[in-house]
Formats: C-alpha cells, sequence, structure tokens
C-alpha cells in the first residue's frame, strides 16, 4: 500500500515514461518530490508489445523517482489509453420504497448498480463508471438527492469499458518490478484533471491529448462527461510520415519535426540557410516538412472532430477545443484548428497548480500531472467511488461525485 500522504502516478507512454512523486498535503497543496522521465520501449500506439522491454523502461523511470524523491515506490497510479478503450452511455433506475420516500445512501448505490447493469463481453472490463446527470421524479439539475423526498431516482452515466489482456499487460509490467497499482485511470480523463478549467467543462469542451501513440479525445459538457475515445494515430505518424516523404531516418525525421515543423509557417519572406535546415548531414525542404506535418494534424483534427454530431457541435462544445500531449507543441496547432472548426482554441499545459515544478509545465506531461491531482481529488472517497469489481480493483468514478454529490454519504 502507497504511504500515507506520498502519491505516486507513473504515465506508461509510447514514447517515454513519466514517474511523478508527489505529497498531498491536509491542506490540499500537491508538492512535487521527485520525477523520472525515460525513453519508453515495448510500447506502439498505447498498448505493450513486449512485456521485457515495456516493464525495462518502467523499472529505469521509477528508479529515477526514486533517487530524486527518495521515496520508495509501493504502489502507483498508472494511466490507460489504447484503441481497446471503448465508451457507452447508460441510465439506471430504480424507485425509492421507503415508507417516507426519502432518498438513502442505499437508493444512490442501488440506482448506480442499475446503471452499470449492462452486456459486456467476457474479455472485455469495465475501467470507469462516471454519474453525469441525477433526476428526482423526473426533476434534473439535482445535486444532491439524499435526504430530499421522491419516488423515482434516475442516474445517467458514461461507462468506459477495457481490454482484459490489455490492461493485464500493462499491469504485468508495473508489477513485475515490485510496485502494485492503486488504481487505473484513463488517459484524457486525467489530463483533462490538469489543464481544462471548470468553466470549459460545464460550457462543453473538447481534449485532444496527442501523445506518441494515441490521440485521446474526452467531450465534456454541463460539468461532467460527455464522450470519450482514443484514435490510433498522434505523434509516431507524423514522425513517419516525415520520415518516408524526405527521405530520412526516424530519429533525425523526429529531431526535425521539434525543431523545425510549424503547421501554420510563413514562407513567404522566411529565409532558410542549408545550415539552418541540415540534421546529421541531411537537409530537407522547409516547406515540405511543413506541408507534411500540416496534412497529418488536418486529419488529427477532423478525426477528433468525428466524434461529435456533425450538425450541432457548435452548441454541443462552445468552449472550442484545447490540444495537449507532446505533439501539441507544434507552431500553430491551435491557429490551424480555429481555422478549421470556427471555435475557440488553445494548448493546454499543466500551469499556475501550485507545487508542481515548471519543468512539469509542458503539455507533454498533463496526464502525469493529472494523475497526480487524480489520486489527490480521490483520497477522500465517498462509498460510491470506493465500489471497485473484483477484477483488478481498477473501478473508480471521476471527481464529478463531488460536485453531484458535495457530501459525504
Amino acid at each position: 500500500m502507497k504511504k500515507r500522504g506520498i502519491i505516486t502516478a507513473i504515465d506508461v507512454g509510447t514514447t517515454k515514461v513519466c514517474t511523478i512523486v508527489a505529497s498531498f498535503e491536509e491542506s490540499g497543496n500537491i508538492r512535487v518530490l521527485g520525477v523520472g522521465i525515460t525513453p519508453s520501449a515495448g510500447l506502439h500506439k498505447g498498448l505493450v508489445v513486449n512485456i521485457k522491454e515495456a516493464a525495462e523502461s518502467i523499472r529505469a523511470s521509477v528508479r529515477k523517482a526514486e533517487l530524486s524523491s527518495g521515496h520508495k515506490i509501493e504502489s502507483a497510479y498508472i494511466g490507460v489509453t489504447g484503441r481497446h478503450v471503448t465508451s457507452v452511455n447508460n441510465r439506471g433506475v430504480v424507485s425509492i420504497s421507503n415508507s417516507d420516500r426519502v432518498v438513502r445512501p442505499e437508493d444512490l448505490k442501488r440506482v448506480l448498480k442499475s446503471a452499470q447493469n449492462i452486456k459486456i463481453p467476457a474479455e472485455r472490463k469495465i475501467l470507469h463508471i462516471i454519474p453525469r446527470t441525477v433526476a428526482l421524479d423526473g426533476q434534473t439539475g439535482v445535486k444532491n438527492p439524499v435526504g430530499m423526498h421522491g419516488q423515482r431516482l434516475d442516474v445517467e452515466t458514461h461507462i468506459i469499458t477495457t481490454a482484459v489482456a490489455s490492461v493485464q499487460n500493462v499491469m504485468r509490467c508495473v508489477r513485475s518490478i515490485g510496485v502494485d497499482c492503486e488504481d487505473l485511470v484513463l488517459e484524457p480523463l486525467a489530463s483533462s484533471e490538469a489543464v481544462l478549467t471548470e468553466e470549459e467543462k460545464q460550457s462543453g469542451v473538447i481534449l485532444a491529448d496527442i501523445g506518441g501513440g494515441t490521440t485521446d479525445v474526452a467531450v465534456f459538457r454541463d460539468g461532467s462527461i460527455w464522450h470519450t475515445a482514443v484514435l490510433p494515430v498522434a505523434g509516431y505518424q507524423l514522425t513517419r510520415d516525415v520520415a518516408l516523404g524526405l527521405g530520412l531516418p526516424f530519429d533525425v525525421a523526429e529531431d526535425m519535426k521539434k525543431r523545425y515543423a510549424s503547421v501554420m509557417p510563413v514562407y513567404e519572406g522566411k529565409r532558410q540557410t542549408p545550415q539552418e535546415m541540415l540534421q546529421d548531414g541531411h537537409g530537407v525542404s522547409y516547406q515540405d516538412l511543413c506541408d507534411i506535418v500540416r496534412a497529418r494534424i488536418e486529419e488529427i483534427i477532423r478525426l477528433v472532430m468525428l466524434e461529435l454530431p456533425r450538425t450541432e457541435y457548435e452548441q454541443l462544445v462552445p468552449a472550442g477545443i484545447v490540444f495537449t500531449g507532446g505533439s501539441s507543441n507544434l507552431s500553430g496547432i491551435d491557429a490551424l484548428a480555429r481555422d478549421m472548426i470556427r471555435l475557440p482554441a488553445r494548448v493546454g499545459a499543466p500551469a499556475n497548480l501550485p507545487g508542481i515544478p515548471q519543468s512539469l509545465r509542458d503539455p507533454a506531461y498533463a496526464t502525469a500531472v493529472g494523475l497526480v491531482l487524480w489520486a489527490a481529488k480521490n483520497e477522500n472517497k465517498t462509498p460510491w467511488s470506493s465500489r471497485r469489481p473484483g477484477f483488478f480493483k481498477i473501478f473508480s468514478l471521476v471527481s464529478r461525485l463531488r460536485s453531484l454529490f458535495n457530501r459525504k454519504i
């Protein structure tokens, strides 16, 4: 078990593994004690493809975090992503059978159990059940029904499921280095804790976390999750396109993409000498580089928007889109999105958070920082959020419970 007051988060990504050790003080402040960042191996598009290589990458990251923090890591919150992640919305309904018709905590547990009564194939298990809205006798917008009179209690939930084998492989890698899994958290939900504002979640916003192997999508509306998805295209495909299109080694293409690429370049009057566009003896055209990267980013933005109803997305997400993840550092990505979807767009980083060092205030670390924030918000769990299926012990509810039910039950 984790030491009281110490939180560890491990973001096992396709390109890097980031481990953060932090202390959670009674005042609510978070103080980062140590960080371990290492290149990732053995993963592809968020999935483990080589157990040994993946475990060694995680081991190296954990050891760095232990050395810098001075704490032995015994358990951690782990991020989950991959094409195997799916989601569905479902509704649960129960009648209030008490003689006085007063809603009690037991009724909340019953309605949640009713909401999770969906058919799931044997090879899949529930990762999160997230309450979205609660209604009592048809009255919507109820924040805390406990103690209220009524006859019918409704709850609408967002249910996220994962493939058993994929999650087991991640857990096996972590446990093989002597670290227990405190909880598993869908990565875009974690990232949203670090980069989205409550106002954006309330108005309606899209989070697009463009990582190395996947683009994780989370849509928020009325302060709660509306939709989640994982797209199997991200930074790796960007670099591969540059490598193939310009005839470069993959590592050189990755470096040139980071150094020079822009998705909204200005060609006129831009003077690039041969030395400025040379890397390891390889020279490329600035315009060709930017054209390739822009085409792929345009495709990613279109795929993200296809997750929404085409006819009403302006009303659904008036706060627009927030990009995060390492690939969102590409120059001009927010301007391109504004031109394409005619909605607000910005790049989100874990900024203005007490106790978070400057080195982590980068979109690339949104998931790792978000995992720490997720853990801190769920330190004092309600009886609902402590309920977990026996499979991975991975069932958890997002902090939406605290806004829906603003007191412990």
